[in-house]
């Protein structure tokens, strides 16, 4: 996916920066960020390549919540839009 992610603030519930951590810290970041939304509610993480945007996302949906979006940025981040629960 290319072009320029843009954060979807107005919509999201909250967003989350873990472009400077590593494995496993990320999806924790990712999760303690999840645990502050309700049920449906949408979080928006900046996250890199590699490991991270492996990892991170399958570990969401195995949480039960839903990916509705990956964007690749400019600057080789990644910006996943998560809802909540979404699975549950």
């Amino acid at each position: 996916m290319s072009g320029s992610a843009q954060s979807q603030a107005g919509h999201a519930g909250a967003f989350v920066d873990i472009t400077t951590v590593v494995c496993p810290v990320t999806f924790v970041k990712t999760k303690v960020a999840l645990e502050e939304l309700e049920d449906g509610q949408i979080l928006e993480v900046r996250l890199n390549d590699g490991e991270p945007i492996q990892n991170v996302p399958r570990s969401l949906k195995d949480e039960g919540h839903k990916v509705t979006g990956v964007a690749r940025s400019d600057d080789g981040t990644y910006l996943l839009t998560v809802v909540k629960g979404g699975l549950r």
